[in-house]
């Protein structure tokens, strides 16, 4: 057991499941990778291994869509709506009755604080099976008033039918493992598909232990399985395979394109919930308390590492200083630690490659901008790096352009320019994701929300998430939405079948 764990006391259920052997969950069994290969589990906050995890790898991929396929066709295609949303609610309780369990393997798998990752099973696991199960019987065609091939009105009968695509491969990232597990799988579920789930070989853990719950759900054997593995292998056959009707990827933008590479075969359906480089635009009208501890939770969440993450800050000069100087303030004093310690407020990064990758960002930073506060990666063990602010006058910086994922803002000041000017620059970016408008005025608010080029726009806030609010990016942030109604439309395809009562009249 590493040394966070000991320090800091775990439950004795995840305790045991950590001592445990994990494999690879197909057709409702666990069963080892074909090669017998494994590969390490790590905590990002003290750089011990916690686990042994089989290595998935092509074959495996084949076996579970086998699975996969079989159980489309099979009970569960069988299985009412109302059935599908019992098992879905079922799963939903059971999530809420295993959360402490959940926490504590998401924080040692991934680093996050303890009450965030409560807060994400709390509201964005359980809640959205709930919602998307609130769904599956609600899942319906139309009638069309048409008369083809000439026939009189009432002379025949049009209708649609949702069905679902088929099987489902998803490709879920290290920074949020329960939440984006269960965001793939609910509107699976709700519309009737069945799912090979590949998690992030650095984060696996939540991801098994779902399995278990999935499988006391009462969710029918090959529905759901899990194949923990490489990007370019497992992900590479899951995304390219013949059997795979539809893929859900999150990650980067750079690996979302070899994505719809892979999936050119058989034209499968794609979403992809990419990059983010989000705006923060402060008006000299807004609440300044408010607009720093925003700030400071739209850039720092999840230690940086997330996608609809507010890293460019562009502030009115009226209050640039003191917006800088509340953010430098509560960021020089944040506590870093390991997220079972309860006063953490920061963790990790995930890894040392990405604390190495972020660590170069910020030295160009400080080659092109003014290092406000942070800017260190803190001795000893664990991948820390502290929350780092920067200001410039010039977007067409490094640190300004790319996205970065870690605890890295860039602030830039604006004058007195109309809103078509603000929105320019604020749009300055090949992503278009997330971003927030900061006044009172809500009729500056409203407009500056329709001027900003993002999936979504947040006012007097940032990134406001629900399961019912539709979420996805513009430009190279992506293809299609997830949460919502919205959510349910790339796991759906669309028949129209048509009966005539009487010959046509030619």
């Amino acid at each position: 057991m590493n040394a966070a764990a000991e320090t800091f006391a775990i439950s004795t259920e995840t305790r045991a499941f950590l001592d445990r052997k994990h494999q690879l969950f197909i057709d409702g069994k666990w069963q080892d990778a074909i090669s017998g290969e494994t590969f390490p589990v790590i905590d990002p906050a003290t750089e011990a291994q916690i686990a042994t995890v089989q290595l998935g790898g092509e074959k495996d991929i084949d076996a579970a869509v086998a699975a996969a396929n079989k159980a489309f066709k099979g009970e569960w295609s069988k299985m009412t709506a109302h059935q599908r949303t019992r098992v879905m609610l079922k799963l939903a309780d059971l999530i809420d009755a295993n959360m402490q369990t959940l926490a504590e393997l998401e924080v040692l798998d991934n680093g996050l604080p303890m009450m965030l990752a409560q807060y994400t099973i709390a509201g964005y696991a359980s809640e959205f099976l709930r919602y998307y199960a609130g769904w599956a019987t609600k899942i319906h065609g139309d009638t069309i008033p048409v008369s083809p091939m000439g026939l009189p009105n009432g002379e025949s009968l049009t209708y649609t039918r949702r069905e679902p695509v088929g099987v489902v491969g998803a490709i879920i990232p290290w920074n949020a493992p329960i939440a984006m597990f269960v965001l793939k799988l609910a509107p699976a579920l709700a519309t009737g598909c069945t799912m090979v789930i590949k998690p992030a070989e650095l984060t696996p853990l939540t991801a098994l232990y779902m399995c278990e719950l999935i499988k006391q759900a009462g969710i029918p054997d090959g529905v759901v399985n899990v194949v923990p593995g490489l990007g370019h292998v497992a992900g590479a056959a899951l995304s390219s395979h013949d059997d795979v009707q539809k893929v859900s990827f999150t990650g980067s933008t750079a690996v979302g394109k070899k994505i719809v590479e892979s999936a050119l075969g058989n034209l499968k359906k794609v979403t992809l919930e990419l990059g983010g480089k989000s705006p923060v635009v402060v008006f000299p009208d807004a609440d300044v308390e408010a607009v720093v501890g925003g700030a400071i939770r739209a850039a720092f969440f999840l230690q940086g590492q997330n996608c609809m993450a507010g890293t460019r800050l562009f502030v009115h000069q009226d209050i640039f200083d003191q917006v800088i100087g509340g953010v430098a303030a509560i960021a020089g004093q944040m506590k870093l630690g390991p997220g079972l310690d309860p006063s953490s407020q920061l963790g990790p990064l995930i890894s040392a490659d990405q604390r190495e990758r972020v660590m170069g960002y910020i030295q160009a930073g400080k080659d092109e901008a003014e290092l406000i506060c942070g800017g260190n990666a803190p001795d000893g063990k664990g991948f820390f790096v502290e929350p780092t602010l920067f200001t410039n006058s010039n977007q067409n910086i490094k640190i300004a352009r790319e996205e970065i994922f870690g605890p890295v803002l860039y602030a830039q000041s604006f004058g007195d320019s109309d809103l078509e000017t603000i929105a320019a620059e604020a749009n300055k970016s090949i992503y278009g994701l997330s971003g927030s408008v900061w006044t009172k005025d809500i009729a500056v608010g409203l407009k500056m929300a329709q001027l900003i080029d993002s999936g979504q726009v947040s006012i007097n806030c940032h990134a406001a998430v629900d399961p019912a609010i539709p979420f996805g990016g513009n430009k190279m942030s992506g293809w299609g939405r997830e949460f919502g109604k919205e959510g349910l439309e790339p796991y759906l395809k669309t028949k129209a079948t048509t009966v005539i009562f009487s010959q046509p009249p030619f």
